[in-house]
């Protein structure tokens, strides 16, 4: 695509106001021209902060407006699947936020309908571990910690430790599906850096299990886990333990641990380190990376740029299926107790 990339808006949360509507509007011949959000009043409030000239009362509406050649898709995952489908259906290229769906059958719809497009279709990819992704494939492949053995994802918050709080969107099966916590997001960087999936056993609790949902004030079961013990087998036959959680109090920020045959790496997430050990008997330190690898938030360049034939999509729609795949075999894990192997299969 050389012509100017005429982008319409469905769904306008946080992210869209706060990193890509921002981006898109440093990128030349770019053009956000359309939004359709949750309700009018919203929809007008973000037109009005960001000069958007149409404000569209449907999400239908964004898709078959003959000036939008390119479509954000910004809600929660309920709506990705039905509004990537009719978008690339419509001759229009994608970028999707992240978690990709609700489920493992919505994101292979998703990327089927990519695939018999043709037309770039990009997801929103995590800032965790970005700065230095780089950095750590280039480790990897000069063998810093020889033969990945064992790796460790651990992720604690304590956003759901009063069990007063309303029920959120991220804890409403309707609206989310299987997304359980950041599990999604660190499956994505653990594919990233040591390759595919091979199977899951998990365990999940939900210890707070009845919340408010705030728009009707009925007292509605949470139905999403908030906390989630899990072990992946690799294909490389690496084993990757990931322990996540909401009701954590005062835990320690994200970290992901790498133990190999031949030395360690550590990244935590919070403040953008990387720690590595290479010989016996050698305490962890900080790795001094240079900036040259170092990566920044340029997401929405990066989406022009795979709309304009110029780079990949990454993550693509096949990448998002396959974190996806690991997401809901998690939950299929913890419902039987048996081992998932993957991937689902179409």
């Amino acid at each position: 695509m050389t012509e100017m990339v005429r982008i319409g808006i469905i769904g306008a949360g946080g992210i869209v106001r706060d990193r890509h509507l921002p981006g898109l509007s440093r990128i030349d011949s770019v053009e956000v021209i359309a939004v359709c959000n949750r309700t009018s009043e919203s929809t007008a409030r973000i037109a009005d902060a960001y000069g958007i000239r149409y404000r569209l009362e449907d999400w239908r509406e964004v898709i078959a407006h003959p000036e939008v050649n390119t479509v954000l898709i910004g809600t929660w995952p309920y709506l990705h699947r039905d509004a990537s489908v009719a978008a690339l259906q419509a001759g229009k290229p994608v970028f999707c936020q992240a978690r990709m769906a609700r489920n493992a059958s919505e994101a292979r719809q998703m990327r089927n309908a990519q695939r018999a497009s043709g037309l770039p279709a990009m997801l929103c990819p995590p800032p965790h571990g970005m700065k230095w992704d780089l950095a750590i494939r280039r480790l990897l492949a000069e063998g810093f910690v020889g033969t990945p053995l064992s790796i460790r994802v651990q992720s604690l918050h304590g956003r759901y430790l009063d069990p007063h709080a309303p029920l959120t969107w991220r804890q409403d099966k309707s609206l989310s599906g299987y997304n359980v916590l950041t599990l999604g997001i660190y499956a994505e960087v653990i594919r990233r850096w040591f390759g595919d999936h091979k199977a899951v056993q998990a365990m999940t609790r939900t210890h707070v299990k009845q919340r408010v949902e705030p728009s009707s004030g009925l007292v509605e079961e949470v139905q999403i886990p908030d906390m989630v013990s899990m072990t992946a087998e690799l294909a490389s036959g690496a084993i990757v333990e990931y322990s996540l959680s909401g009701i954590a109090h005062a835990a320690p920020s994200d970290r992901i641990e790498v133990y190999g045959s031949e030395g360690t790496l550590v990244y935590e997430i919070e403040g953008d380190r990387v720690l590595g050990a290479k010989n016996p008997g050698e305490s962890l330190k900080e790795l001094p990376l240079s900036d040259d690898e170092s990566r920044g938030w340029e997401v929405e360049l990066d989406f022009i740029r795979a709309v304009r034939g110029e780079r990949a999509p990454e993550p693509s729609f096949e990448d998002g299926v396959a974190y996806m795949d690991v997401v809901e075999a998690t939950a299929r894990s913890a419902l039987s107790g048996r081992r998932i192997a993957l991937p689902l299969g179409d």
